[in-house]
């Protein structure tokens, strides 16, 4: 369970937005952590969800289901038990299929058509454990077909916000880590 430096607001302490958001994790990832933790600063939570999720990963120029696809990737690949739990159940909801899910990792599935392995590939070049990554000329010309630049853009934009925040909430100790999750702090390392 996470072990936040940072006070943990109490539930009956947050704005009723705040209340209603700590109560939709712990129903749907057991675990509000990070709620407790963002109503000390209210305001960018809103901000998080209402600017980045309602105005570019769930609006923009490129359709949300396959930046579902590319965003369980990222949290797959880094290894976030909270938003797994989470991002699955969303991904679903915008038509990413049981067998998708499945094979995300393995975007040579046949469940996977070319402009989702595209956005598969691209994911692989901005997780946080690859520091070589690169938007090669392969790639792009691979991305092209599906998407135009400003669209290439976004989904690189989007990758790259929830990449920040995986590391973020990874370092401040808000949600549940997996066995795979690059971020081990040095004292736990040592052991």
């Amino acid at each position: 369970m996470p072990n936040p430096m940072l006070r943990r607001v109490p539930r009956d302490e947050m704005t009723e937005r705040m209340r209603s958001d700590y109560d939709t994790a712990m129903a749907l990832r057991d675990d509000a952590t990070m709620n407790e933790v963002g109503a000390n600063a209210p305001e960018l939570m809103e901000w998080y969800k209402d600017e980045f999720y309602g105005k570019l990963f769930y609006s923009g120029r490129v359709e949300p289901r396959l930046k579902e696809i590319l965003r369980y990737r990222l949290s797959m690949t880094h290894g976030c038990a909270y938003c797994n739990k989470g991002n699955r159940v969303a991904a679903e909801k915008q038509g990413v299929t049981a067998e998708q899910l499945k094979w995300i990792m393995n975007e040579d599935a046949d469940c996977f058509d070319a402009k989702e392995r595209a956005v598969l590939r691209l994911a692989d070049q901005i997780v946080m454990t690859n520091m070589h990554g690169e938007l090669d000329q392969k790639l792009h010309k691979e991305l092209k077909p599906h998407f135009d630049d400003a669209q290439i853009f976004e989904l690189g934009m989007v990758a790259g916000i929830l990449t920040g925040m995986a590391k973020f909430i990874f370092v401040y100790d808000l949600v549940e880590k997996e066995a795979n999750c690059p971020v081990v702090p040095l004292s736990d390392a040592a052991e």
